[in-house]
């Protein structure tokens, strides 16, 4: 895949307006004065949401503190402080966790190039263990495909190499597949459902990692390429991808549903182990079928992505 560093840059300003404060301002546009318990007498309001008074007042601290913190103009925002702001703002678990990065984060983080990631030992080994029947890959923090067995090969993009994982130049993104690749959207027969879910997922990884230059250009160039992922973007979605289904319209098998589970391990929290199973029996029946079809690997190499054992 190209690289554009054109594309990280215009991401690159884009995370430094998302700031602190332009996610407080987003988020207290959604919620209701209803919602938080504030009477409505009928007055007209210039703006949706809460006014900056009340989730101050709300929060227990002063407008003048609050406005500082939407101009980003407040550092070290206290515990206590953002527990209060996402308790007002009906804060899910996954944006507590954005809100509190984007708190802690520098003013100006340096784009940085970090090493191809490395698939752990104990993330290999989870892998191995599922065998060739059960469709599976390991995603790197940016959803590059790090390593994947014969089934979830076969299950998702059959018509790519599926060597590719072993070569870190070479390893496909399944960000830009899904949104740049036609045989995503042929695949998916819920695109847009898992399309909301992708993005939400990678502006949590944005945050967590701010000066991920591969990030940023990947980032970057799916705004410039793809109108789906740009105006998803804009959205301000923030979530995590751990578990849900796949409606799928396979070339091979036909129609089936599959749902598909996350597994982190502590010691490598960017790499996720994603794991396929059948949603009914039908669909069970044609995971049988695709994996009877795929060809076992050869005997003197292992999966794609992973490093030879040493001998015995």
């Amino acid at each position: 895949m190209g690289r554009h560093p054109s594309a990280a840059r215009a991401y690159h300003r884009g995370v430094e307006r998302e700031s602190l404060g332009a996610f407080l301002r987003s988020r207290r546009g959604r919620v209701t004065p209803a919602q938080a318990g504030i009477a409505d007498y009928g007055t007209a309001r210039r703006v949706p949401g809460l006014r900056r008074e009340e989730l101050a007042q709300l929060a227990g601290i002063s407008i003048s503190y609050y406005i500082r913190l939407e101009q980003d103009q407040a550092d070290g925002a206290s515990e206590q402080v953002l527990d209060a702001l996402a308790r007002v703002l009906r804060l899910d678990e996954t944006e507590k966790v954005h809100l509190r990065n984007l708190a802690r984060r520098r003013p100006a983080a340096t784009l940085t190039r970090p090493r191809p990631e490395r698939v752990s030992p104990r993330v290999l080994a989870l892998l191995d263990a599922l065998g060739e029947s059960t469709p599976a890959l390991v995603l790197g923090r940016r959803n590059d495909v790090l390593a994947w067995n014969r089934a979830g090969h076969a299950l998702l993009t059959p018509h790519l190499d599926f060597a590719a994982p072993a070569d870190a130049a070479a390893r496909p993104s399944l960000s830009r597949w899904f949104f740049l690749d036609p045989h995503a959207r042929d695949l998916h027969r819920n695109w847009d459902d898992l399309a909301k879910s992708h993005v939400a997922y990678l502006r949590l990884v944005g945050g967590r990692h701010p000066g991920d230059a591969r990030l940023a250009e990947l980032i970057g160039e799916l705004t410039m390429r793809s109108r789906e992922f740009a105006a998803l973007w804009a959205a301000g979605h923030v979530g995590d991808c751990t578990a849900g289904v796949k409606r799928l319209h396979h070339p091979t098998v036909g129609d089936l549903v599959v749902d598909y589970q996350v597994w982190l391990q502590p010691d490598s929290p960017d790499h996720r182990l994603e794991i396929y199973t059948a949603h009914d029996r039908p669909s069970s029946d044609a995971l049988r079928l695709l994996t009877a079809q795929t060809p076992a690997p050869a005997p003197d190499r292992r999966r794609a992505g992973s490093e030879p054992r040493p001998a015995r």
